[in-house]
Formats: C-alpha cells, sequence, structure tokens
C-alpha cells in the first residue's frame, strides 16, 4: 500500500465524525497493509475473513475511497412517491363519504384507487402512509375544517 493511501486511512480512521463500517473498513485495509492476513486483520476489526477479502479486491481496483463506500442495498424501490402519499392523506383528512360515520381504511383504499390517486393500494398500506402523518381516519373528529 502507497505511504500516501496509508496516511489518508490513518486521518480518516481518526478524524471527523465518520460511518462505524467505514472506519472499520479503514481499519482492516490498515492492518492488512502491515503484513497480517485476512483473517488476523478481520479479528482486529470485527470483520469476516471473506468481508476483508471483499474490501482488499475492491481497494486494488479502485482505490480507498471505493473501498470504504456503502454499496447500494437491494430491495423494491417505494411504489408510491411523495405526492402520492399526500393525496391519500388529504383524502383521509375530508369528511367521510355519505352513509359512513367515519373513514376505515379499506374504504380509503378503495376510494383512492376510485379517485386515481394511486393505480393500486392496500388498506395496509394506507395504515402505513397515514401512520406518518396526525390524521386518523377512525377519529370522530379528521380534522376538516367545514363539518
Amino acid at each position: 500500500m502507497p505511504a500516501a493511501d496509508q496516511a489518508a486511512l490513518e486521518d480518516f480512521t481518526r478524524t471527523g465524525c465518520r460511518p462505524v463500517r467505514a472506519v472499520r473498513r479503514a481499519q482492516a485495509l490498515l492492518a492488512l497493509a502491515t503484513g497480517i492476513g485476512q483473517q488476523a486483520a478481520g479479528k482486529i476489526v470485527g470483520l469476516s475473513r471473506q468481508a476483508v477479502s471483499q474490501l482488499r479486491c475492491r481497494y486494488e481496483e479502485a482505490g480507498w475511497q471505493a473501498a470504504l463506500a456503502e454499496a447500494p442495498r437491494s430491495g423494491t424501490p417505494p411504489r408510491f412517491d411523495g405526492a402520492q402519499r399526500a393525496a391519500v392523506t388529504a383524502l383521509a383528512c375530508t369528511p367521510a363519504p355519505t352513509g359512513h360515520g367515519r373513514w376505515t381504511l379499506r374504504l380509503l383504499a378503495d376510494r383512492a384507487v376510485e379517485w386515481g390517486l394511486v393505480d393500486t393500494i392496500s388498506h395496509e398500506t394506507v395504515s402505513q402512509v397515514l401512520k406518518k402523518t396526525s390524521c386518523s381516519p377512525t377519529a370522530s373528529s379528521t380534522g376538516a375544517w367545514g363539518r
């Protein structure tokens, strides 16, 4: 490992507010620079041998900054954007439809699809969207101005 990289990694581990994962990776690279094996370097910093091996490969391919960076995580992207969430929340804050004393989660889900606010939504997702707001569809007062 070049002296410049080693100095940069030592500076990285000592200064600033850094994510713990990145600091551990930097410490593992520094441990590898001393000539100890991957297994020993992993034990010193609390990483598996395989993680240290992958870290070493990333360092050799792209440098220490890339080796310390977080890789994108898998998972599905959010199905609803902020505007759709806001529309469902706004719907829940309106007076309940005629014939109903209050909104239910299923009624909100059905009405959101019927009005074209979203293509499809379950009552559970409506619950998760509303959980992040102070609007409760099951309260007797939904916060609508003109009751």
